[in-house]
């Protein structure tokens, strides 16, 4: 029996994800979650074999979620399933050691088939971005390559209009944390002025749907 592990803000969307994961006999939806800290708690409660993570939760990052979960259970697999189909997203959630990363436009049969792969052992990742992310980091063209996980959601939140104290509370650092790593990201994008950073971070979708 595969043991599931639903974390995503909206509770009409996990009700719908724990019917069609349910329904199948060698599946068993064993916690929900809406935060990082609710996923963490449940795997205190539950064996779980598969956590599927969206990355836009409310008030909340599934990146930093990712990173919790495998400091909890390193044997854990995540699989991300998203509306995030920009390259810079998956490398990032890859950088994190996720098995599987999948974009909600998918039909629900290959989120099934994905489940079943990556409790296997195997990866499972969306053929198109995959490829976009490979092609733009080896022809230089993604300037959030050089940025880590952290780095890249502070970036994302900020642009999202969270401020210092928001995004510190949403990753569970301090302010300071905070204002450290925006001056990473301004010297590593090589972008000094605020409004250039937040266009460019604009124009890349980090922003999301």
């Amino acid at each position: 029996m595969i043991r599931v592990l639903l974390l995503d803000d909206h509770a009409v969307v996990r009700d719908g994800y724990r019917r069609w994961i349910g329904s199948e006999p060698d599946m068993e939806v064993v916690a929900e979650a809406a935060t990082s800290a609710q996923a963490c708690e449940a795997l205190r409660h539950h064996e779980v074999d598969v956590a599927v993570v969206d990355l836009s939760l409310k008030g909340d990052s599934g990146m930093e979620a990712i990173r919790r979960l495998r400091e909890r259970d390193e044997r854990l697999r995540i699989l991300v399933f998203t509306m995030h189909d920009q390259p810079a997203f998956m490398l990032q959630a890859m950088r994190l050691g996720v098995q599987g990363y999948l974009t909600k436009d998918c039909d629900p049969a290959a989120v099934i088939a994905a489940l079943r792969r990556i409790a296997a052992g195997q990866r499972v990742f969306n053929a198109e971005v995959a490829q976009a992310s490979l092609n733009q980091v080896d022809a230089g063209l993604d300037p959030f390559s050089h940025l880590t996980p952290r780095e890249f959601e502070v970036l994302r939140l900020a642009t999202s209009g969270l401020d210092h104290e928001a995004i510190a509370r949403s990753l569970h650092i301090s302010e300071k944390t905070v204002y450290n790593t925006m001056s990473r990201v301004r010297q590593k994008l090589d972008e000094r002025n605020d409004f250039r950073l937040m266009r460019l971070a604009t124009e890349r979708g980090l922003t999301g749907p």
